[in-house]
């Protein structure tokens, strides 16, 4: 079957199999997800998404490897990048078979992958963010079509090419009946705004500011290299948030921004970690109270950007009901994924700042909703493959910031 015929095949299917790859800016390694994703009639002719989660596989990036990717996101040659994206997509690609593998599937089981690559260099403001892992060898290694490379199409129509999982928040988890925020702890922390049975259009999604990037590379520092995060948030816990300091990192620019926002390292990378442990070095704090103001940091932004951005968004909304009540009264929930959400410090701490006067919240995580924290960006990036083969638009506008709605990616043709 020529690649044209297995594309419509795949369009007419009521049920395909894809799975997402993500790596993101903790450079952990790759999260691989394979679901299910089902497309039912409703009435009227609309549709709806299902999406199962069939297995999940995280592959660590080793030691060598996640360092030349560190040095090339702070100043690599144009060879040294050539090389790595060859690199990163045969890594890809071991992921894909080892998961195929775990799931008892052959290769020929999957319809599609979609991938969403290393980002290396991340410049909104110049319309530019670049993602390697080159799809070509993935395709040519597993045999199977592609969809990668998803944020240049939002950039080129004027938004921020982040954050991107704003479709899959919105297909997965908004309800009728309570506000929602989906909260994002990787790298970088980011959130998506699901006010009561809200349109696309309705919803918004921004990056907050640093995730666990400050804490990861604050502990690598304070250890030389002993450890890459606070396991537990265990040294956290054990030491003293300066809150003076924290209130000075809270005036930082890019807080001050309103949505739609992105970042990536250029904002909150090497070199404002090695100036963030010099400078709680010189105010005299110990290891673990640094490493606790950091988290602190996380935790402070994130409440502070939902006091400015959130709340006066949801109280829009306010009138569908609860029950018997406004939505207005009820606490709004947050659900927490990525790799911060099993950090029970950042968690306790986000929780503490968010207590402050205002709305009322409730963290959750995704698997108190039935879903999987660690999963859920590798999914997001399959529903976004999913969208690009059939023809729709995977952007959210209202977002990233960009003047309509496109479809993202570009294609690489499977086995023929």
């Amino acid at each position: 079957m020529d690649w044209f015929s297995r594309l419509q095949s795949y369009r007419d299917k009521p049920m395909r199999r894809v799975i997402g790859l993500m790596s993101g800016t903790s450079l952990d390694g790759i999260d691989a997800a394979c679901v299910e994703i089902t497309v039912s009639a409703q009435n009227g002719g609309a549709q709806k998404l299902q999406v199962e989660l069939q297995g999940f596989v995280t592959i660590a990036f080793a030691a060598p490897l996640r360092e030349k990717i560190l040095a090339l996101c702070e100043v690599g040659t144009i060879a040294e990048l050539a090389a790595l994206n060859v690199e990163l997509g045969e890594e890809f690609a071991v992921a894909v078979l080892q998961l195929v593998a775990q799931c008892d599937l052959q290769p020929g089981d999957i319809d599609l992958i979609g991938s969403h690559g290393q980002t290396i260099s991340h410049q909104p403001a110049h319309g530019a963010s670049l993602q390697i892992g080159e799809p070509s060898v993935i395709a040519e290694r597993t045999g199977i079509t592609v969809v990668a490379d998803f944020r240049p199409r939002d950039l080129a129509v004027g938004g921020q090419g982040a954050p991107l999982v704003p479709l899959a928040d919105f297909l997965l988890l908004r309800r009728a009946d309570r506000h929602r925020i989906v909260q994002n702890l990787g790298g970088i922390a980011n959130c998506t705004l699901l006010p009561a049975a809200c349109a696309l259009a309705d919803v918004r999604a921004w990056d907050s500011g640093p995730g666990n990037m400050i804490m990861d590379e604050a502990v690598r520092i304070l250890s030389e290299g002993r450890e890459n995060f606070d396991e537990d948030g265990r040294r956290a816990a054990a030491g003293q948030v300066n809150e003076a300091w924290l209130v000075e990192l809270l005036q930082h620019p890019f807080f001050a921004l309103a949505p739609p926002k992105s970042a990536g390292r250029e904002e909150w990378g090497q070199h404002f970690a090695h100036d963030f442990v010099a400078q709680g070095t010189r105010r005299g704090l110990k290891e673990n109270d640094v490493i606790a103001t950091a988290t602190a940091l996380t935790a402070a932004s994130i409440a502070q950007s939902y006091r400015a951005h959130a709340e006066p968004h949801f109280t829009r909304f306010s009138d569908a009901p609860v029950g018997d009540a406004p939505v207005g009264d009820a606490p709004i929930e947050v659900i927490l994924g990525g790799g911060g959400a099993f950090n029970p410090t950042l968690r306790k701490m986000l929780e503490k700042y968010l207590s402050k006067e205002g709305a009322v919240y409730r963290i959750l995580l995704h698997e108190d909703i039935g879903l999987r924290s660690d999963a859920k960006e590798a999914v997001a990036f399959a529903i976004l493959a999913h969208a690009t083969i059939m023809g729709e638009a995977g952007n959210v506008p209202s977002a990233t910031g960009a003047t309509h709605r496109v479809p993202l990616g570009k294609i690489i043709p499977g086995a023929l």
